[in-house]
C-alpha cells in the first residue's frame, strides 16, 4: 500500500494545515475550514459544523462506504486542529512556514497533529490508487481545543451525542505504536493561608510561602500508593508554579501552589483530591491551612490490548512497516478519553511522529513515517468492513 501514497500531495496538505495558525489560545480553528473542505471535496462528504464559541469550529465530514455488502460499520477519525503556542524567536525556522530538510518536515503541528490529520485524509486517495473498496463509513472529526482540554471540541461533540461508532482512530503522534490507555489529569491550586507580621520578626507571623514550599516538597514527584498499571505505571504529581507574598518585608499572608496530578483510569476527581490530602497528612503537614481548588479534571481511559480493533490496527501498521508495533499507554491525556468513556466507542491512538516532538521547539516529523501512516490508514479503511471484529 505504501507505493500508492502520493507523497507530494501528503506533504502539500500537511504544509497547508500548518500554515494556518491555530495556536490555542486563542485557537480560531475555523480558519482551517476551507483547507479541510477542499482536501475532502473529491469524496463529496456530508458536512456538519459544531461551533460552541465564535471561531472554535469542529468540522465533521462523513464519507460513505464503497463496495462490499451488508451494513457498513462506522469508523471515527478524530484529530485536533489546534496547536500549542510558539515563541518564534526561539525557532531556527519559521514555525508556520513548513520547511522540508532531508526526511524531516519542520513546523508547529507537523507531529502534533496536523501531519496525522493529513495522513488520514490522504489515505482515501491512497486506497483509490490501489483500486480497493472502502467498506466502512468514515466520519472525520476535525476538532477544536484539544490542547486546552477539549471543552470546546470533542467534549462539545460528546454533549451533542456524536461520538458513537463501531471504532475510532485518533492519529496523535505515537511513532505508529498502538496506544490503548492513557492517564487522566487533575490540575489546580493549593491556596495556602498564613498570618502577616513585620519582616524583621518572621516568627511573629505564619509564612504562607514557607508552608507552600513544604507542600511542594511533599507532593512533587511523590510516590502515591497503589499497584503499577501495566502500561501507565504509577500516578504522579508535578508542582509547576508557586506564587505568594506581597513584599519582602512582610511575612507572607498567602501563597498559591500549582499542581498537576496524572491519574490512572478509574480515579475520580474526588479520589484524586483525597490522594493529595492523604500525601500531605502523611508528610506531617496536616496543620497547614490550605484549600484545594480544582481547575481541570480529565478522566483516564483504557481498552483491552487484546480488543479486536487494537489487533486490527496493529496488523495494518505491521503490513506497512514489516514489524509488529508496540502496544503502549500514554502518561498524558488525549481526546480518546471522551470517545472511550462517554462515547462507549473503542478508540486506538496511533499516528506519525514522536511525542518528544510535540510542543517542542523546531517540531518535526519524518516524511517516511507520514507516508507509512497514510498507507496503514488506507489498509485500515480497506479492512474495516462488515465482520471486521471476527477477522484475524
Amino acid at each position: 500500500m505504501e507505493g500508492f501514497v502520493d507523497v507530494e500531495r501528503l506533504l502539500a496538505l500537511t504544509s497547508a494545515l500548518v500554515a494556518v495558525e491555530t495556536a490555542n489560545p486563542p485557537g480560531d480553528e475555523a480558519g482551517l475550514a476551507d483547507v479541510l473542505r477542499e482536501a475532502l471535496a473529491p469524496w463529496a462528504p456530508d458536512w456538519q459544523e459544531v461551533e460552541p464559541a465564535p471561531g472554535r469550529l469542529s468540522l465533521l465530514a462523513r464519507v460513505p462506504a464503497t463496495g462490499g455488502g451488508g451494513r457498513p460499520p462506522t469508523l471515527i477519525v478524530n484529530g485536533h486542529t489546534d496547536v500549542v503556542p510558539v515563541v518564534p524567536e526561539r525557532w531556527s525556522r519559521p514555525p508556520f512556514s513548513p520547511t522540508l530538510v532531508g526526511d524531516r518536515l519542520y513546523g508547529r503541528g507537523v507531529a502534533d497533529m496536523k501531519g496525522g490529520v493529513a495522513a488520514a485524509i490522504c489515505a482515501l486517495a491512497t486506497l483509490e490508487a490501489a483500486g480497493a473498496d472502502r467498506p466502512c463509513d468514515i466520519v472525520f472529526q476535525f476538532v477544536a481545543d484539544e490542547e486546552r482540554g477539549g471543552g470546546l471540541g470533542t467534549r462539545a461533540l460528546m454533549e451533542a451525542g456524536l461520538l458513537s461508532a463501531d471504532a475510532a482512530l485518533v492519529p496523535e503522534p505515537t511513532g505508529l505504536a498502538v496506544c490503548v490507555a492513557e492517564r487522566g489529569l487533575l490540575q489546580g491550586q493549593l491556596l495556602v493561608k498564613g498570618r502577616p507580621a513585620h519582616g524583621s520578626r518572621p516568627r511573629d507571623g505564619v509564612s504562607a510561602v514557607e508552608h507552600a514550599a513544604q507542600l511542594a516538597l511533599a507532593l512533587h514527584a511523590a510516590d502515591f500508593p497503589g499497584p503499577d498499571h501495566p502500561l501507565l505505571g504509577k500516578p504522579t504529581a508535578n508542582i509547576g508554579t508557586i506564587r505568594g507574598g506581597s513584599a519582602v518585608n512582610i511575612v507572607a499572608e498567602q501563597a498559591e501552589v500549582g499542581f498537576d496530578r496524572r491519574l490512572l483510569p478509574g480515579t475520580t476527581s474526588q479520589e484524586a483530591v483525597a490522594g493529595l490530602r492523604e500525601r500531605i497528612e502523611s508528610a506531617g503537614l496536616g496543620d497547614i491551612d490550605y484549600e484545594v481548588v480544582v481547575e481541570d479534571y480529565g478522566e483516564g481511559s483504557e481498552m483491552s490490548p487484546d480488543h479486536p480493533f487494537a489487533s486490527l490496527v496493529g496488523r495494518c501498521v505491521a503490513s506497512v512497516t514489516g514489524e509488529q508495533p508496540a502496544t503502549i499507554g500514554m502518561t498524558f491525556t488525549t481526546d480518546a478519553r471522551f470517545i472511550r468513556n462517554q462515547g462507549g466507542t473503542p478508540a486506538v491512538v496511533c499516528g506519525p511522529g514522536n511525542v518528544a516532538q510535540a510542543h517542542s521547539i523546531d517540531e518535526w516529523v519524518a516524511v517516511r513515517q507520514l507516508v507509512q501512516a497514510a498507507a496503514a490508514y488506507a489498509t485500515l479503511y480497506r479492512s474495516f468492513g462488515p465482520g471486521w471484529d471476527q477477522a484475524g
